[in-house]
């Protein structure tokens, strides 16, 4: 039967044990299986094959981990990531659930992240969040109740404001269909789009008389 020769603490994991048995075979362990065994232990086959699981299912936690130190991610983003690592499923579904309750994973807290962050850096119109975030496997109720609080005028403008040094020196019809198409390829509603970019022209007319070409629209 196979004999514990090693256990050691993981290089890069302080939570992970490396356990090496006759000293040949090794795997990752979280801290808590790990616990229990002792150099010179020996185990049954059924127990390194139940210790072999625990190792795989500390993988994909790990993985998962990883996966989440760049930004927060959805749900869907991880099981994804997890696939693409080779992980079976019910050790995605493991690590999934102690991600949850453990708040690494949580989608409203995503979603609101999501669009708080594309409102400062990039801002989008309800229809782009939207597919934005089903495409990320969010839950549709989560996204509508979400979206439904955004400026979605308040967010055209803003995104328009971010182009204005582009346009300078435009005829006002040429500045409007620019403003409108880059708006509308942001997913704003042609309402919004209409608003802001009269409104802007306005603005921009009275602080800016230099702004517009004199061609008559």
């Amino acid at each position: 039967m196979p004999v514990i020769t090693g256990l050691e603490a993981h290089q890069r994991d302080k939570e992970s044990v490396r356990l090496t048995l006759d000293d040949e075979y090794t795997l990752d362990l979280p801290l808590i299986e790990a616990a229990r065994l002792s150099r010179g232990q020996t185990l049954t086959n059924s127990e390194v094959d139940q210790l072999a699981d625990a190792g795989r299912l500390q993988n994909a936690y790990d993985l998962a981990l990883r996966f989440l130190s760049y930004r927060p991610r959805s749900a869907e983003e991880v099981r994804r990531h997890l696939v693409k690592k080779k992980v079976a499923d019910s050790q995605i579904a493991e690590a999934l659930e102690r991600l949850r309750q453990r708040g690494y994973v949580d989608d409203l807290e995503f979603a609101r992240f999501w669009i708080a962050n594309r409102s400062r850096f990039k801002p989008m119109g309800s229809r782009a969040l939207k597919y934005e975030l089903r495409q990320k496997g969010v839950d549709g109720d989560i996204i509508d109740a979400l979206v439904a609080e955004v400026d979605e005028e308040a967010s055209a403008f803003r995104a328009a404001q971010s182009r204005i040094s582009r346009y300078r020196g435009s005829a006002r019809l040429a500045f409007r269909h620019k403003l409108s198409v880059m708006l509308r390829r942001r997913g704003f509603g042609e309402y919004a789009i209409r608003d802001v970019v009269l409104r802007l022209q306005l603005e921009l007319e009275e602080r800016d008389p230099g702004y517009f070409q004199d061609d008559a629209d």
